[in-house]
């Protein structure tokens, strides 16, 4: 049976590891085989690809250039993990996907629903998660949050009204999928755990294959 594959998303400071850690730890003991990933990075290029986004390179970054390297990796990770992974029937947590580039590089940086679409369908074939999970934290507190970890990368400096157009972004695309569903990470993490875990438990009871009985 083919595996699935889940997606955590969120803005910086969101919770995004630990609801991740627990995601898989809940799925290995129940019996599946569990393959962890990230975005951008997750093979040896994607990675290289990773610290080039992310690094300050003192000059303007086009939103065009950064939208083609997210997807770059994308492809990347989808074609050398992902696709074997489900196809061998392990079940695949990742810490984004293309919902990231949409709300970030779309909504954030504001690069039109054509191109957006346009590259996604070119990269991914309309390959999509079969289950996305959206912590949603307000701006000014996940970057709070994300400063007290260290010092912010190229991304994470883009200013409160950037990651306001993100979020606004998650939420529209949210309404839009019932496959993405949306957790309050302003909540206490005690409970956003609880929230998380009662949407993963009850997807993995929707497809759950139906045992026949031999009459």
């Amino acid at each position: 049976m083919r595996g699935k594959f889940i997606v955590v998303e969120g803005l910086e400071g969101a919770g995004k590891s630990s609801v991740i850690s627990l995601i898989v730890d809940a799925l290995t003991a129940s019996g599946k085989t569990v393959e962890q990933t990230r975005e951008p990075g997750g093979t040896p290029m994607a990675e290289a690809i990773r610290e080039c986004v992310k690094h300050d390179w003192g000059e303007s970054v086009a939103e065009e250039t950064e939208l083609l390297l997210m997807y770059a990796a994308r492809v990347q990770l989808l074609t050398n993990r992902i696709l074997p992974a489900l196809n061998d029937g392990k079940w695949v947590v990742g810490d984004r996907h293309d919902l990231s580039s949409q709300a970030y590089q779309g909504g954030g940086r504001g690069v039109s629903a054509d191109t957006m679409s346009a590259i996604s369908h070119i990269a991914l074939k309309g390959f999509k998660p079969d289950l996305t999970i959206y912590l949603d934290v307000e701006p000014a507190e996940g970057l709070a949050r994300a400063r007290g970890r260290g010092e912010l990368d190229r991304i994470e400096q883009a200013g409160l009204a950037f990651f306001e157009r993100t979020r606004e972004r998650y939420l529209a695309l949210a309404k839009e999928d019932d496959s993405i569903n949306v957790v309050s990470a302003m909540q206490p993490m005690k409970k956003v755990h609880q929230d998380v875990i009662e949407i993963v438990e009850r997807y993995a009871r929707s497809v759950q294959p139906t045992l026949k009985r031999d009459d």
